[in-house]
């Protein structure tokens, strides 16, 4: 068993609900909002950095400069359909993206996103415990001891990263539900 790669694993999905909750918006315009959205341009399905510019030229607007023209239909489409709960509006290769005001359903709407996102979080942190207690098993070398303490190594190191998720949350949740 390698519990740096453990750790290493585990950090990788924390770091990950990082970046998407930075995309979750709280009433004010933020380019890490767009992070999350994926175009499907190309023939593939890319992020939209890849495809545009995105700014913030007021608190309550995006705008997303598409590089190549052809391609602002399908970022208009992709921001409409990432639920994020936004209506982009075309100029051209220029797209407007106001952000509205979040009334009590849409913020119920991003807590219950925000709860998807977590838990997909635990359970890749769950199934990098289940390859470490694969290892630990397989290891012939190791005594019966030996593998009950590595056993409990690694899942007091799941149950640590499992309440970040869960404190990582709940501060979301507040700062989505705060007026």
């Amino acid at each position: 068993m390698d519990k740096a790669d453990l750790t290493k694993r585990m950090d990788g999905a924390v770091n990950n609900l990082k970046t998407e909750f930075s995309g979750l918006r709280t009433g004010r315009a933020s380019t890490s909002m767009l992070e999350p959205v994926q175009v499907d341009v190309y023939g593939s399905k890319m992020p939209l950095n890849q495809v545009a510019t995105v700014s913030v030229p007021e608190p309550r607007l995006l705008t997303v400069s598409v590089w190549d023209a052809g391609n602002a239909q399908a970022v208009d489409k992709a921001i409409r359909e990432s639920g994020l709960g936004l209506n982009p509006q075309m100029e051209g290769a220029m797209i407007r993206v106001p952000i509205p005001e979040l009334n009590e359903e849409r913020r119920k709407d991003l807590t219950k996103v925000a709860g998807q996102y977590a838990e997909s979080t635990r359970v890749s942190i769950r199934n990098i415990r289940r390859d470490g207690m694969d290892d630990v098993k397989k290891d012939s070398d190791n005594s019966e001891d030996d593998k009950k303490r590595l056993s409990d190594e690694v899942q007091k190191l799941t149950d640590d990263y499992i309440k970040q998720v869960d404190d990582m949350l709940s501060d979301k949740e507040k700062d989505i539900m705060t007026v």
